[in-house]
C-alpha cells in the first residue's frame, strides 16, 4: 500500500531567492535548463542549481532509505535521475548494490569516480532492466520533468522493476499561493499538480510505491 513519507527529512529545507528567479526566468533560460548540461548543474542560479555539489547531505538520506525499506547488504537499488550520483555513492558506502541512471551526460561525466561504473545513461520512461531487477527503486525530483503521459510510463517502469518497493518525490503544492510560487520558480518540470492530481496519476500507472512532495515556499 502506498505511503506518504518524507525520506529526505534529514536535509535542511533550502532557502530559495524566488524573487531573483522571477525576475530572470525566461523561455531561453527554460530551454537551457532542460538541456541538463553544465549550465543547469554548475552555471548561474537562474539556469538551475547554481552549483550541484556534494555537501554531505545525502548520508542521512541513504540511511533513512535503507532503514525504511529494510535493505540488507548486497540488495540491488536503482536511483532514477541520479544526477552526479551523490546518493548512489552513500548507498554503496552502506553496502547496497546501488546503480544510477540519468538523462544528463554532463552529470554522468562529473560523478564521483568511485561509482562511475555504476552510472548509466537512460531516460526514466525507458529503463533498460528486466522486470523485478531491484529490491528497491527510488526517483527524487525527476518524474515531473516528463510530460504527463511520459510520467505515467516512468511510474509503470519503476513499478515493473521494483514490484512496488519504491519511492518517488515530485513537485507539488497544497494551496493556490504555493502553486503561484512554484510556477514562478520552476524551470524543468513539465507536469506538476496538487497531490490529488498526482495520486490520480499513480492510480492510472498502477504505482503502489511510496511518495512525497517537493513544495516550494
Amino acid at each position: 500500500m502506498r505511503q506518504e513519507i518524507n525520506l529526505l527529512r534529514s536535509i535542511q529545507k533550502p532557502k530559495r531567492n524566488v524573487a531573483l528567479r522571477q525576475n530572470s526566468k525566461s523561455d531561453e533560460n527554460i530551454r537551457i535548463a532542460r538541456e541538463y548540461g553544465e549550465m543547469y548543474f554548475d552555471g548561474p542560479r537562474e539556469f538551475g542549481y547554481g552549483g550541484y555539489l556534494d555537501d554531505g547531505r545525502w548520508k542521512g538520506v541513504a540511511v533513512d532509505i535503507v532503514e525504511h525499506f529494510k535493505l540488507r547488504k548486497g540488495d540491488k537499488l536503482l536511483d532514477v535521475g541520479a544526477a552526479k550520483g551523490f546518493l548512489v555513492y552513500e548507498l554503496v558506502e552502506l553496502g547496497i548494490d546501488a546503480i544510477g541512471i540519468d538523462i544528463s551526460k554532463y552529470a554522468l561525466e562529473h560523478c564521483k569516480p568511485e561509482i562511475a561504473s555504476r552510472m548509466n545513461h537512460a531516460s526514466a520512461d525507458n529503463l533498460p532492466f528486466l522486470d523485478g531487477s531491484f529490491q528497491c527503486v527510488i526517483s527524487l525530483d525527476t518524474i515531473h520533468n516528463l510530460d504527463r503521459n511520459q510520467a505515467k510510463v516512468a511510474l509503470r517502469e519503476i513499478q515493473r522493476l521494483s514490484g512496488g518497493r519504491s519511492y518517488v518525490k515530485v513537485d507539488s503544492y497544497h494551496t493556490p499561493e504555493q502553486k503561484e510560487i512554484f510556477e514562478s520558480w520552476v524551470l524543468t518540470a513539465k507536469f506538476h499538480d496538487y497531490p490529488s492530481g498526482w495520486l490520480q496519476l499513480f492510480d492510472e500507472a498502477s504505482y503502489t510505491g511510496d511518495y512525497f512532495w517537493t513544495i516550494i515556499e
